[in-house]
């Protein structure tokens, strides 16, 4: 899992993606608003952000919604906590 997850964070496109939706929940036509590329794009880095389980989706009448997981980044940070209690010690 964790192998996944870095290999999603690492593009800075996800990243952005990411950001966005740290400030509220937003469809993929919302998303794709924010780029200056295409929406199938948009789709493949929201599949992988799927896939690494960083993203959730939810479908809402005819739009499907996307919405950060937050579980997967409290288990990231637990992870480096423990990186960095064992390197302090």
């Amino acid at each position: 899992m964790v192998s996944a997850t870095f290999k999603a964070l690492a593009d800075p496109t996800r990243r952005k993606i990411l950001r966005l939706l740290r400030e509220r929940d937003m469809t993929a036509g919302e998303i794709a608003e924010q780029f200056n590329i295409t929406k199938p794009s948009i789709s493949h880095h929201l599949n992988i952000l799927k896939q690494s389980r960083l993203v959730l989706d939810e479908r809402q009448g005819q739009y499907i919604y996307y919405s950060l997981n937050m579980t997967v980044f409290q288990e990231i940070m637990g992870w480096f906590s423990e990186i960095l209690e064992r390197k302090e010690r």
